[in-house]
């Protein structure tokens, strides 16, 4: 069986409230940023194409010369608002705060003020 002249893929972009979606049909031997350019994405959001956007195929990241397969769904993703290490180290002092606020019983003694 041959392989078909065009690919079928699909664009996407996830906003917070919203999902931007565009099928298209593109030529065998079409990449990422071919898919992109054909999409007119840039149009509807050109601050995402300030820097190269980060992209991916079903959640794998991808470079920009990425040949597309048939099916393929390629996903272009929005900068992170804070950074993972730091969101993680403000859960877990949160965390320690919130047990250390809740436990009851005796207070310990490195917490106990002796007054002379």
């Amino acid at each position: 069986m041959a392989e078909p002249a065009v690919v079928h893929i699909e664009v996407i972009y996830a906003l917070p409230d919203a999902v931007w979606r565009k099928s298209l049909t593109l030529p065998q031997g079409a990449c990422v940023s071919d898919a992109l350019q054909a999409s007119g994405l840039a149009a509807d959001y050109p601050e995402l194409f300030t820097a190269a956007p980060s992209t991916g195929i079903y959640g794998v990241a991808c470079a920009a010369d990425h040949i597309l397969a048939d099916a393929d769904r390629v996903e272009v993703y929005r900068t992170l608002r804070f950074d993972p290490k730091e969101s993680r180290r403000r859960r877990a002092l949160h965390r320690f705060a919130t047990k250390k606020s809740l436990k009851g019983g005796k207070p310990s003694r490195r917490n106990v003020q002796v007054r002379a």
